[in-house]
């Protein structure tokens, strides 16, 4: 199996701790905007966006939501537990364990464990006048966590109003600080709508109802796929060479509808957050492997570096409509690992919408691959003009290199 051979300490910078954004601006929407177009780079603010884009984009929006995902709890001999929910076990689709009223099973990571060696812990949440008794206990242990069983005396309320009422907004870590009520509504894209993320696609954090306006004026269409982003987003590259790194898998699903816009569409398609560009990508070879009647359920981490594909997007596209439709199905569900590195041919976007991201990270990866490796004049220039970094930091708008 060929896998690109690439040192991760070519895309190492120096980010310095007043540069990463601790809190969102006072107002949504308020931002910088780098606009990046054939090596040119300007200055601009997000509320100039509309009129930076051609009037024949397509804007492809992540609409996953952000759960309250850390679960306090606190054992009768005083030791605080957190419980960080990162994925469903059963059920594990992410609609029906929200919608349980008795007991779910949930991957989880667990702060401070060593006091929590077994029994059961238990926090009592009121909802709606209504008390409820949220009981937690260790069902198995995992490589990466362990597998919490969670149930509750009172079948009036799902897990999702539960979890609503008692958990904790999951900031990133390297905010280096607990969430405040201010992450309950800025640690969220106004258009979110399905829960499941333990991070949130913070491309999109900088959209207000009035930019969305004024692009649907200017002729600028949109459309919405779901990723739900998880914990893995923060995994660093501890590897020398990605080569080594095991990425981690989302789930996501998209419409047949969607799907047909993308492939009717003729202008410029620009992905808000590099998890639309990997679920993007992901439908591509999904699409690919449809044809070849191989198995299209998940996208592996090194697929698109094997497999040779000369289909367009909008031809792989079809294949996997037609095999959806075949099946009755009207939307595709599916999960991927893919990893975008320099050298990777992108066949989905011609621009990217995202923040600044950190050193030798995955995602800075995938900037360098969209940029032809011009990263460095990206970064040194944003960290020049002092930019704001990271999640609750300032955008840029990435045109595609001609190159890749």
């Amino acid at each position: 199996m060929h896998k690109p051979d690439i040192a991760i300490e070519n895309y190492d910078y120096n980010l310095p701790q007043k540069r990463i954004a601790k809190y969102p601006t006072e107002k949504r929407g308020d931002s910088r905007l780098l606009v990046y177009k054939d090596g040119e780079i300007q200055d601009q603010w997000f509320t100039d966006l509309p009129g930076c884009l051609p009037s024949d984009a397509l804007l492809i929006f992540n609409d996953t939501k952000v759960i309250r995902a850390r679960l306090p709890f606190q054992k009768k001999t005083g030791a605080h537990i957190e419980i960080f929910c990162l994925q469903p076990e059963a059920p594990s689709d992410v609609a029906l364990a929200f919608a349980q009223t008795q007991e779910v099973w949930w991957r989880c990571l667990i702060g401070n464990q060593k006091k929590w060696k077994e029994g059961t812990l238990e926090k009592p949440v009121t909802i709606q006048g209504s008390e409820v008794v949220l009981c937690a206990e260790k069902a198995a242990s995992m490589a990466d966590g362990f597998v919490v069983k969670f149930s509750w005396n009172n079948p009036g309320f799902t897990f999702s109003e539960i979890m609503e009422a008692l958990g904790e907004t999951p900031i990133p870590p390297y905010l280096e600080r607990a969430s405040e009520p201010i992450d309950r509504e800025r640690y969220q894209t106004i258009y979110s709508q399905e829960q499941g993320s333990v991070a949130a696609p913070t491309a999109g954090l900088h959209f207000t109802n009035e930019i969305m306006t004024r692009l649907r004026n200017a002729g600028i269409q949109t459309q919405n796929l779901t990723l739900h982003v998880g914990a893995g987003t923060f995994k660093p590259v501890k590897s020398s060479h990605i080569e080594a790194h095991d990425m981690h898998t989302e789930h996501f699903h998209v419409s047949i509808e969607m799907m047909q816009a993308l492939i009717e569409h003729t202008g410029p398609n620009i992905a808000v957050g590099t998890t639309s560009v990997r679920t993007l990508e992901s439908l591509y070879w999904a699409g690919v492997l449809a044809g070849q009647n191989k198995d299209y359920t998940h996208i592996e981490q090194w697929l698109p570096y094997n497999t040779k594909s000369n289909l367009t997007f909008r031809e792989a596209l079809s294949q996997l409509v037609d095999t959806l439709q075949a099946k009755g199905l009207s939307h595709y569900s599916g999960s991927s690992s893919i990893i975008i590195v320099p050298g990777y041919h992108f066949r989905s976007i011609d621009a990217l919408i995202t923040n600044f991201h950190q050193p030798r990270s995955t995602l800075l990866l995938l900037i360098a691959a969209l940029t032809n490796n011009d990263w460095q004049n990206i970064y040194q220039h944003a960290l020049k003009n002092s930019y704001r970094f990271l999640s609750y930091g300032d955008s840029s708008l990435l045109w595609k290199s001609a190159l890749v």
